[in-house]
């Protein structure tokens, strides 16, 4: 971890890039081609995607081919950096005389455009990370809303397809460069990091506390600590060191954690702020009571007042509460936004109201295990639950096999299950493969639970409202083989 911190304090404090052998050596790289950046007037101060990149601006691609080292020659960028370099690249870079950088980790790339890019272009920003395994994006999306509905002026890198949080490309830097050239100073940044990060089941050790330490946060939010992410990390051990380092990186900030995780109580913290479902006696912590959220002694919202009601969300709530008030926001500006948030897509949204159909981005398990939870509460009696999961796809076994175990661990009550493979809206790196399907069958025959397999979404879909009462409940639950699923429904209904 020690590199990591060093690394980024080194380039915090560069406000200008002049030089691609700094630049170099910032990112552990190797220059092919030009020893200057290629453009006459040098970097333009923005990384970017190839595909949007303009004269003199930085491009860093995870790989890069010697097409894309002919389109970024054409383009007249600054240079190029890779980890990954194939087909020609390297020849036709020296060919072309053109500065590309090699480097073994791409993530140090992209810790040195994050840092870079908010020391230079939002220096007075005030920044929270948000991490764990669960909650991630509803809680950063909750702080996004809570700051700007008080007027302050905020970006955040969580939206509903979860494509901008990975922190694997330069997405948040270009979002930064582009929103503050377009708008002005931020006041906030709310930035979502990813706890588990990896590229072709290699793991990139200490990503989450690598890019917290190039936000520079004042403020962190550690959700939870579960498994997912199968492949890069095998255990709850292995979830929990990726995680541990970033309260280092947070400093003397203050870290909002989760009381009720017994790993995340655990962390080595300087200034935790405690978030409960329960009561505790701590000044720094705010609690749901089953009735009301306490902070201080004092009732701040009751259960009637929330967007939401479920267990897992009313902990996202309680840390965006926790996060807000950490950074001295009014707390009637917390309360109203929390009274007016609006949950993004997939997150328990309500699709419908008779029957009632809920979808939500439940992908591992105990994302399943809390929505299905929360779910059979809101069952009327004597009514069905029609559950309807979307097999990981192009995942593993490992994680499928989990999230099966979860299912077979969730089904108390009357519930019927369908499956899909979603063969009619997922792209080849998410297609199912026949050993995920196979887990899934077996796991859910052997437990003596019966289920209907549908290789396709929409005729699932179909199948599952014609059968439905108008008294029960559909849930959609699962990651990139349920996303279509809105769509598809407003034609059926």
């Amino acid at each position: 971890m020690e590199v990591a911190k060093n690394f980024v304090l080194k380039i915090t404090r560069s406000e200008e890039l002049k030089y691609i052998k700094d630049l170099a050596d910032y990112v552990d790289g190797k220059i092919i081609g030009n020893n200057e950046f290629f453009s006459i007037d040098g970097f333009t101060g923005k990384f970017t995607f190839l595909n949007e990149a303009h004269t003199g601006d930085i491009v860093i691609r995870h790989w890069i081919n010697a097409v894309g080292v002919e389109m970024a020659f054409n383009k007249n960028i600054a240079c190029l950096i890779t980890q990954t370099p194939k087909d020609g690249a390297i020849e036709l870079a020296e060919r072309l005389n053109f500065p590309l950088i090699i480097t073994d980790k791409i993530e140090l790339a992209n810790a040195y455009a994050l840092a870079h890019t908010i020391g230079k272009y939002s220096p007075g920003s005030t920044n929270i990370i948000i991490t764990g395994t669960n909650g991630k994006s509803t809680t950063s999306h909750l702080i996004y809303h809570i700051l700007n509905n008080a007027g302050y002026h905020v970006l955040t890198n969580t939206d509903s397809e979860s494509e901008f949080n990975t922190l694997i490309d330069p997405m948040v830097s270009k979002l930064v460069y582009d929103e503050v050239s377009k708008n002005g100073d931020l006041d906030y940044l709310v930035i979502e990091v990813s706890e588990v990060q990896g590229w072709l089941n290699n793991l990139m050790k200490s990503h989450a506390a690598l890019m917290s330490e190039a936000i520079s946060p004042q403020v962190g939010v550690i959700t939870n600590v579960a498994m997912d992410h199968i492949g890069l990390v095998n255990s709850i051990d292995d979830v929990f060191e990726e995680i541990k380092a970033v309260p280092k990186a947070i400093g003397d900030g203050i870290t909002i954690l989760n009381h009720d995780d017994e790993l995340v109580r655990s962390l080595e913290v300087q200034n935790p702020f405690y978030t409960s479902m329960s009561k505790i006696d701590d000044e720094n912590a705010v609690y749901f009571d089953g009735e009301d959220i306490v902070y201080r002694n004092n009732s701040i919202l009751s259960i009637d007042e929330l967007p939401f009601k479920g267990n897992h969300f009313i902990q996202n709530i309680l840390s965006a509460i926790g996060a807000c008030i950490s950074l001295n926001i009014d707390m009637d500006d917390i309360v109203e936004g929390v009274k007016t948030y609006k949950a993004l897509n997939r997150r328990f949204a309500k699709l419908n109201d008779a029957p009632l159909i809920y979808d939500d981005f439940a992908h591992n398990p105990d994302g399943i295990k809390a929505t299905i939870s929360e779910t059979l509460k809101l069952l009327p009696q004597n009514q069905k639950l029609h559950l309807v999961c979307a097999i990981r796809g192009s995942r593993g076994v490992e994680i499928n096999q989990l999230n099966a175990d979860a299912l077979v661990e969730s089904m108390t009550g009357n519930i019927n299950v369908y499956l899909s493979s979603s063969n009619d809206v997922v792209n080849e790196s998410n297609f199912v493969k026949p050993k995920e399907r196979e887990v899934f069958f077996n796991t859910l025959n052997k437990n003596n639970i019966e289920f209907t397999h549908f290789d396709n979404l929409n005729d699932c879909l179909l199948e599952v409202y014609k059968k439905a009462d108008k008294k029960d409940i559909i849930l959609l639950i699962g990651a990139q083989g349920m996303d279509p699923a809105k769509s598809l429904l407003d034609n059926i209904i």
